[in-house]
């Protein structure tokens, strides 16, 4: 039995200590925002925070992690309102979507650690993979981060989770419908 803290949770996980933090934090604690991609730690898709670093849970065995702590994307806010969150929406720095959890944790972690980071840090702190080519678009979402969580800088946000589409749609113009 492994036992550690997820997103300020006690957990034990009944399982191989080899396993996987990504496949014990998807299937056994269905915390499936954190992604598989490549399963060799290159692509960042499953990163996740440990200790206050940034790491590759696909290749992070839950033995060699006892006692830690953990927090995942499902954890840095519910309401979508983590400066790091906030920025990703106002910048447009998601296409498809499936790197960017990744992709936020690892910011969120640049972000505890330098208040202000330079395009060189943003870029050797976020080194996951985008198949769709949102680099420019997150160094831009990192930097508007920084500054909001400096308070130098708001942003209106996103509309809260649950809303309904028409709701939404009054709160950002962008998405109301086209008229037929």
């Amino acid at each position: 039995m492994t036992k550690f803290t997820v997103n300020n949770q006690p957990v034990e996980y009944k399982l191989d200590p080899r396993t996987p933090l990504l496949w014990a934090l998807r299937d056994a604690s269905n915390l499936t925002g954190t992604k598989y991609g490549c399963g060799t730690g290159d692509c960042g898709a499953c990163t996740v925070e440990l200790d206050g670093e940034a790491v590759r849970a696909c290749v992070t065995p839950i033995g060699a992690i006892e006692g830690s702590f953990v927090t995942t994307i499902e954890a840095l806010s519910r309401e979508r309102d983590h400066p790091v969150q906030q920025a990703w929406i106002e910048k447009n720095a998601v296409q498809c979507g499936f790197c960017t959890p990744g992709m936020i944790m690892a910011a969120a972690v640049l972000l505890k650690k330098n208040r202000d980071p330079s395009e060189e840090e943003i870029e050797a702190a976020i080194t996951n993979i985008c198949r769709c080519g949102v680099y420019p678009r997150v160094i831009e979402a990192v930097q508007l981060a920084a500054r909001i969580q400096r308070g130098d800088e708001t942003v209106q946000g996103p509309p809260r989770p649950n809303i309904s589409p028409e709701d939404a749609a009054k709160l950002v113009p962008a998405l109301t419908p086209p008229k037929k």
